[in-house]
């Protein structure tokens, strides 16, 4: 078996701020179905160390500056079969806020002090501190891992570990930028802080560490991996990624069909399924009354679960929402971010009282409800390295308008002549990211819901479509395998 150990700074059900947390959560599971032996390492925030069970020191953490202590501990947490390493170092993590800042949204002064341990604690089990077992591969997760790939190619270097480093690139745009001053916190050599390193246009990168130095990069979509070699979506690390094009690869996310199944969803009014869709519009009903919305069956729901950013594509949402709205549609939106973005759609939601309802924050529930009340789910974004909403909403019948772009592209059928006909159309795409275009791909979910038959047969070929997390696990499974060397170690 493949001893992986996967490293990452959330993890569902305990520590959300995004889709890397569900994908963190459900992976494990996967690659243990398909033959590998994995294990977590997470920081010790609050929600983690409290919910740790089972567990036992395994070695201290020796800390690159003076203050402070850290140690990696080994337990057990709800929900998952596998151990889980945790690394506690309360003057680090446990603190208020999400895991990247604090209550108000500010950035913590010293992130870069906080992720750099992650990457050397994932170092020192490489190394082998845990004398019970020790991994052939360290998958980090995103920027926040990121350096976990450099300081295993310093253990490389000192011939303490044989490890080999897999990088996942879950979002391209967030890329961990730190003073280059910091970079003497970090516990690397110096020579680590170069162009051929971690050194980006003056400043300390950790998504660069691990797309430097990791031995395999992933990302989490076919067309994305070929959209960040480009100088478009690249963030200014597309030469980077041309020139490590031979090692990267997407590999499209999975959903977690045990937590996002309309069929066994305890979160929501009434289960459904594609063969028994019925339960839906009790959904819908009861999702109206939740929000405020006026209590209508014929008029198409569309729904929002995001972060409130530009990426998302939201002001194209707001600035053709009179023509939802003149249609006879409603809209309701749950999430939080840019301010900007919030005080318009609170805005909106005051101007059409019983047509848009807006709601803030991470509310787990209320997300499922949108789910399975929705008839449309809008994820119109700029760019999109995968996307779990468009997945979701296929799962529940909650037909996704998307921008083709990323993960989106490869996982929605546009609703052409065709493809009704063929029976493969699945929502409604748009090519160019304009309004315009935006306006005719809601024109055309309009058009559709007028012919209730045909809705029902794209919602139907909807629910049947089947992302599971197995076929993503066999993989990066093939990725592990093509790195540990001939004959393992």
């Amino acid at each position: 078996m493949t001893r992986v150990l996967q490293v990452s700074a959330e993890l569902f059900p305990l520590l959300k701020t995004g889709g890397l947390a569900d994908v963190a959560g459900a992976l494990p599971a996967a690659l243990a179905a398909a033959g590998a032996e994995p294990r977590l390492l997470v920081p010790g925030f609050p929600a983690i160390r409290e919910s740790l069970t089972n567990e036992c020191a395994v070695a201290p953490v020796a800390l690159p500056w003076s203050e402070g202590r850290a140690a990696l501990l080994r337990g057990r947490l709800p929900g998952f079969d596998v151990p889980v390493y945790v690394l506690d170092a309360p003057g680090l993590f446990d603190r208020p806020g999400n895991p990247y800042g604090d209550a108000v949204g500010v950035a913590y002064a010293d992130n870069h002090r906080r992720f750099a341990l992650l990457g050397l604690a994932a170092a020192r089990l490489a190394e082998g501190v845990d004398a019970s077992w020790r991994p052939q591969i360290v998958h980090a997760h995103d920027w926040h891992a990121g350096l976990a790939c450099a300081h295993i190619a310093a253990s490389h270097s000192r011939r303490r570990t044989e490890a080999r480093t897999v990088f996942t690139v879950h979002n391209l745009a967030y890329q961990g930028l730190f003073p280059a001053e910091q970079f003497c916190d970090l516990g690397l050599p110096p020579a680590h802080y170069a162009v051929e390193g971690v050194e980006f246009y003056g400043q300390v990168s950790f998504m660069k560490a691990g797309l430097h130095f990791a031995d395999a990069i992933t990302t989490v979509s076919p067309t994305y991996a070929r959209e960040i070699q480009t100088p478009e979506q690249g963030c200014g690390l597309d030469g980077l990624l041309r020139h490590r094009a031979d090692v990267l690869q997407g590999i499209l996310n999975g959903v977690d069909y045990v937590v996002w199944s309309p069929a066994h969803d305890r979160s929501i009014a009434q289960a459904y399924s594609a063969d028994s869709p019925e339960g839906k519009a009790a959904c819908k009903t009861a999702l109206q009354r939740e929000c405020g919305l006026e209590v209508k069956a014929d008029a198409p729901l569309f729904g929002i679960v995001s972060r409130l950013t530009e990426q998302k594509g939201l002001p194209l949402v707001l600035e053709a929402l009179n023509d939802l709205i003149d249609a006879g549609g409603q809209l309701v939106i749950l999430g939080s971010g840019d301010a900007r973005l919030e005080a318009e759609f609170a805005a909106a939601a005051a101007r059409h009282p019983g047509q848009v309802a807006r709601r803030t924050g991470m509310d787990e529930g209320l997300a499922h409800r949108i789910y399975a009340g929705s008839d449309v789910m809008l994820v119109p974004s700029r760019f999109e390295p995968c996307g779990l909403t468009q997945l979701y909403g296929l799962s529940y019948g909650a037909l996704p308008l998307v921008h083709r772009v990323g993960g989106l592209a490869d996982t929605i059928v546009d609703t052409t002549l065709e493809d009704l006909a063929a029976g493969t159309a699945t929502g409604f795409v748009f090519n160019a990211f304009n309004v315009d275009a935006y306006r005719r791909a809601l024109r055309r979910a309009f058009a559709l819901w007028s012919r209730q038959e045909y809705w029902a047969r794209v919602r139907e070929a909807a629910m049947r479509q089947h992302f599971g997390w197995d076929d993503a696990a066999v993989r990066y499974l093939g990725v592990y395998r093509e790195v540990i060397p001939v004959g393992g170690f």
